[in-house]
């Protein structure tokens, strides 16, 4: 108990110990706390375990709102001179070898695509570096939360991954399988992601603002949920949110992404339960889920496995089930100058290794080849994203 209140008072955790909760946790219970915030929260996001790291994170966090409102607008106007100095329309299509032969040698542009990459590597960099150098708190935390309810954990650490998985997307070091932190990072990592026009998402508010618009099916039942590439299960909570009484389901191939989600789910107090499985083999039941969803999970995989996966949604799917995957609209990759520039160097540089293969796809037509009708979209609350809503005929 000594080795207790030394921790508590090394994170400032000893105010637990005086709450009416705090009372009723055994000393396990509050040790884990007190590793889990050791600087408090903002909401429902833990903060960083110094101000060191979260003032670096900060720091990077507004680099990138500012390179998206300044120096990619005046690098995007750099392109438009470039190509009416050459005599090409900006509006019309080009050939990629040509693009990309204007663009190199092009100070702006450059200038733009190098800030920006370096500033995504710092972002990495600086939670890799923090949550490694505490890996043993870290390990613990998540160690005391791994057979902790009221949701559930299934990993499966001797499973062999497919090639595809182990891409570092978003050059997230060690992707989503190769790090036992890849959970921590994206989470931190993507809270910039959503900066600079669409607003913050610090406490999911995106995600469950998605999740409070999702369209019901006909007869109004759902009891099971299926949430697969679920990530660290922000979407899958905001699920089990909106449908308190729902069965709910995370999927996903990240061991360490689902294992963080799992933890934050038992410390939020969500039922939800977490499951390492490939979403084209879920290893569910025949006409299983009333509602399956999937939150930008696609361009992240091969064409060929997102049609596997669509056919997995069809088996494991109820008669008017509703299927409601979000993700970027597809139907051709031709596209005028400035997107498909934007789009290659976000393959080339920022590792959306399968991006060209998922935008090629018509995913709509895909998913209406496998037995959904289309129906009317309730309104988007996520700006250049295609929010789908079929229903399992």
């Amino acid at each position: 108990m000594a080795a207790l209140g030394a921790a508590a008072a090394a994170t400032g955790a000893g105010s637990l110990l005086k709450s009416t909760e705090a009372l009723a946790m055994t000393d396990e219970e509050i040790l884990a706390e007190a590793l889990y915030a050791p600087r408090g929260t903002k909401g429902r996001l833990t903060r960083l375990g110094s101000f060191d790291v979260e003032s670096r994170q900060e720091f990077t966090k507004g680099f990138r709102s500012m390179h998206r409102q300044q120096i990619r607008a005046a690098a995007n106007e750099a392109l438009d001179r470039l190509l009416e100095r050459e005599g090409i329309d900006p509006t019309m299509k080009m050939d990629m070898p040509t693009l990309l032969s204007l663009v190199d040698a092009d100070p702006a542009i450059n200038i733009s695509s190098h800030t920006w990459i370096a500033n995504q590597r710092l972002t990495w960099k600086n939670l890799q570096d923090y949550f490694h150098s505490n890996e043993d708190a870290y390990l613990s935390e998540m160690e005391a939360t791994d057979r902790k309810g009221p949701g559930s954990l299934e990993l499966k650490p001797r499973m062999q991954l497919p090639e595809h998985v182990s891409h570092q997307i978003h050059i997230q070091p060690g992707g989503y399988v190769g790090d036992p932190f890849a959970g921590h990072m994206y989470h931190y990592g993507t809270n910039s992601f959503y900066l600079g026009g669409r607003g913050h998402n610090d406490q999911d508010q995106i995600h469950r603002s998605v999740a409070n618009n999702l369209p019901l099916p006909k007869d109004g039942k759902v009891r099971r949920i299926l949430d697969y590439g679920c990530g660290i299960g922000q979407f899958s909570l905001a699920l089990k949110e909106r449908f308190p009484d729902a069965e709910v389901w995370g999927l996903d191939i990240g061991g360490p992404m689902i294992r963080y989600g799992h933890m934050r789910a038992s410390h939020l107090k969500y039922d939800v339960n977490f499951v390492q499985r490939l979403a084209e083999d879920n290893g569910f039941p025949d006409g299983y889920f009333d509602l399956v969803t999937s939150y930008i999970a696609h361009h992240e995989m091969p064409a060929d496995v997102s049609r596997q996966v669509i056919a997995e949604v069809q088996r494991t799917t109820r008669p008017g089930a509703i299927y409601y995957p979000i993700d970027f609209i597809t139907g051709g990759s031709e596209m005028i100058p400035r997107y498909m520039f934007g789009r290659w160097w976000d393959h080339r540089w920022n590792n959306e290794r399968w991006s060209f293969e998922y935008h090629a796809m018509d995913f709509a037509a895909e998913i209406e080849a496998r037995g959904f009708n289309k129906a009317a979209d309730p309104k988007s609350v996520i700006r250049g994203f295609g929010i789908r809503h079929y229903i399992r005929a």
